[in-house]
């Protein structure tokens, strides 16, 4: 599901917590950036579909003749729509696959604390009495 993962010649769905605990902080860092940015894709392209959907059911609904019932009956019954709202379901079902795997990379991230994002680096000139400003 994340480039990432194919890039590092990882499978997502065999790579275990343990893996990701030891990965880089650049390569954790940089799996959660791609896994979110795939996930706000996934998303906007199931929104439009669904909303592509519902304009389908209206569109039918107001061509249908007849009274309230039997619109509704003929949009439901409709394989068109249906086949559409299959589609949609089956891309909610990988959003949500893809939002679990977002959930695990955070979640490895913030059980690192933040001491692990960024090294300190001493200097030596910090080692001695602070500076003070002169003002």
């Amino acid at each position: 599901m994340i480039d990432l993962w194919a890039c590092l010649g990882l499978n997502l769905m065999a790579v275990s917590i343990e893996e990701l605990w030891s990965m880089s902080e650049q390569t954790l860092v940089g799996a959660y950036a791609d896994a979110r940015r795939k996930f706000i894709d996934k998303k906007f392209a199931r929104d439009t579909q669904r909303a592509r959907l519902e304009w389908m059911r209206a569109k039918a609904f107001i061509n249908t003749a007849g009274g309230v019932t039997e619109r509704r009956m003929a949009v439901d019954i409709s394989e068109e729509l249906a086949r559409k709202g299959q589609e949609v379901r089956e891309m909610t079902r990988d959003l949500d696959l893809l939002k679990a795997d977002l959930d695990v990379i955070a979640m490895v991230i913030r059980l690192r604390g933040p001491h692990a994002l960024a090294p300190v680096q001493v200097d030596d000139a910090a080692e001695g009495e602070p500076e003070r400003d002169n003002m």
